[in-house]
């Protein structure tokens, strides 16, 4: 029997996100939301299947809920909560990730206290009592580990091995440094014999990895096109057929190898476009001066923005371009990490950079610095900061309501940022200079294969080396970008949210273009979508255009 109104559903929604505070608490650290700073995620078997149990409950009781009484926006984050409740039981009783995934154990205990190091949301001591408590709770974590694990796929527990010594860096160099000003000898002894107790858990972990677990690791990575489609249409209400998702990604790339092909020619049409590319990736800043470029180019963007009306930029401060931390640096080459929506206190940004090891040869250092020829520092600033996730978060504190602030799906969030980085261009930034255009179709191209190979790796049988040969070729990528990137697709299928979302969001801006007639405007499209929050992109048609149509 339906029931309800917005205050049944209001009541039911912040039950489900206080419930996800108490599962997620490093999440909810992340947030803002500090009431659980000193707990850790519980992965026992008994934990999970009560979140499975929980998940069901929540979905039977929004079943419950009558859409017909409650507003557009109850009954848009109704149906948005309701692909998260499916989501979560498809995550962890079908998939199970849980039983195949070594480094989300390891990965778990370092950003748990990641985000109480980065953020001085509190004093320093304070903080530092969080994470002791949190430090407490790991080696159990990792214990957790050993029994969980069955038969995991081999590329998973090679990633896990390869990322397990920068996890230890982290709890040996890190962390002892954000919080050696603290003047308690009581609490810092306390943080030593936890600190050192992590550090050896994490090498007995290695050790179990290396000599038990690898071994054994036989196990499908692959999602199955059932699997995968009914997690694609949980996440991101996106239902589509995946031949036909494929058949568009594919058009995609077809589209922009030409484009890429042809820009190169504007730049110089009696050389091959790879060479082309080659003499482009060599027009960079020394390392030394990569971080106050990229800092003055924000400048120039945040201008820009403001000059030609593309959207509105709430008052803030800049973010801050730094070095990314030590142990992200071999996953992330760039990143913006912005305060939670709720986060009062700490409300800075920074915008993590990646500059070559200071250890390796000058012309490894050199080769490093090709990926940030001038225009891709542009390019992804564009995606990273301005109009992409930085202004996403600045619109983050005023999304109308708790359910967008805490969720949001994917192919909003990096559709609109790689939405961005052709649309800036079209409005005319760097006014029509090729090598910014190569510069955006190169990250192009790697989006598309990303959305061709997730779906193929996952659903058809491709092969990491397979996927790595088509991000080499196809996607114009070096062999170490083309093979991490292969590697990716293996534990992160849906990777193809970057395009999937960017075509979406070209669909929806024609589609209200024409809807609105003389009326419509650049910026008036750009601030209604971001204020709206982090909806699934068939939940922002219904929003914007009175009716949902074709999403692509």
């Amino acid at each position: 029997m339906a029931f309800g109104g917005d205050a049944a559903f209001q009541a039911l929604a912040h039950e489900i996100i206080e419930d996800y505070y108490r599962r997620s608490p490093s999440s909810a650290t992340y947030l803002g939301v500090h009431t659980y700073d000193d707990r850790l995620e519980d992965f026992s078997r008994d934990a999970i299947a009560a979140h499975v149990n929980a998940a069901r409950a929540f979905r039977a009781r929004l079943d419950a809920l009558d859409p017909a009484a409650l507003t557009l926006d109850a009954r848009l984050d109704r149906e948005f909560l309701q692909g998260q409740m499916d989501a979560t039981v498809i995550q962890l009783d079908v998939v199970r990730s849980w039983a195949k995934d070594a480094d989300s154990y390891a990965t778990a205990a370092t950003n748990s206290v990641y985000t109480i190091m980065k953020r001085s949301y509190a004093p320093a001591a304070e903080r530092l009592k969080f994470v002791v408590a949190r430090e407490k709770q790991m080696p159990a974590l990792l214990a957790e580990a050993r029994r969980n694990l069955e038969n995991p796929p081999r590329i998973f527990t090679e990633l896990a091995i390869e990322q397990i010594d920068g996890n230890r860096s982290f709890f040996e160099n890190d962390l002892p440094a954000a919080f050696a000003g603290v003047d308690d000898p009581a609490l810092v002894a306390e943080f030593a014999v936890s600190n050192a107790a992590v550090i050896a858990a994490l090498g007995e972990y290695k050790t179990w990895l290396v000599d038990d677990l690898l071994p054994r690791s036989n196990g499908s990575f692959a999602l199955g096109a059932d699997t995968y489609s009914r997690l694609l249409a949980a996440n991101e209400l996106i239902d589509e057929p995946l031949d036909r998702l494929l058949e568009i990604a594919e058009a995609d790339l077809r589209k922009n190898a030409d484009a890429f092909v042809e820009t190169a020619k504007r730049i110089d049409p009696a050389t091959s476009t790879a060479d082309v590319l080659r003499e482009v990736e060599a027009n960079h800043p020394p390392a030394a001066a990569l971080l106050e470029t990229t800092q003055n180019a924000l400048d120039a963007l945040r201008q820009f923005i403001l000059d030609r009306t593309i959207a509105t930029i709430p008052a803030s401060a800049p973010a801050r371009v730094q070095e990314t931390p030590p142990f992200m640096r071999s996953t992330t080459s760039a990143s913006m990490d912005t305060p939670g929506p709720f986060e009062a206190t700490a409300t800075e940004a920074y915008y993590n950079m990646t500059l070559p090891d200071p250890r390796w040869t000058p012309a490894e250092q050199a080769d490093f610095m090709r990926q940030w020829y001038f225009a891709s520092i542009s390019n992804v600033s564009v995606h990273e900061v301005y109009p992409g996730h930085y202004l996403q978060f600045l619109y983050a504190k005023a999304f109308p309501t708790a359910t967008r602030k805490v969720f949001g799906a994917t192919t909003n969030i990096e559709g609109w940022a790689h939405y961005a980085e052709e649309m800036m261009l079209d409005e005319g930034f760097h006014a029509g200079e090729p090598a910014y255009r190569l510069a955006q179709l190169q990250d192009a191209l790697l989006r598309d294969i990303r959305f061709i190979a997730g779906i193929k790796m996952h659903t058809q049988g491709m092969s990491v080396d397979e996927a790595r040969t088509m991000f080499a070729t196809q996607g114009r990528q070096p062999p170490a970008i083309a093979l991490a990137e292969a590697k990716r697709g293996a534990g992160d299928p849906f990777y193809g949210y970057y395009t999937m979302g960017k075509l979406a969001i070209l669909k929806l801006r024609s589609d209200y273009q024409t809807k609105m007639g003389a009326a419509f405007s650049v910026m008036a499209f750009h601030d209604e979508f971001i204020r709206m929050g982090p909806l699934p992109l068939p939940l922002v048609r219904e929003r914007m255009l009175g009716s949902r149509g074709s999403l692509f």
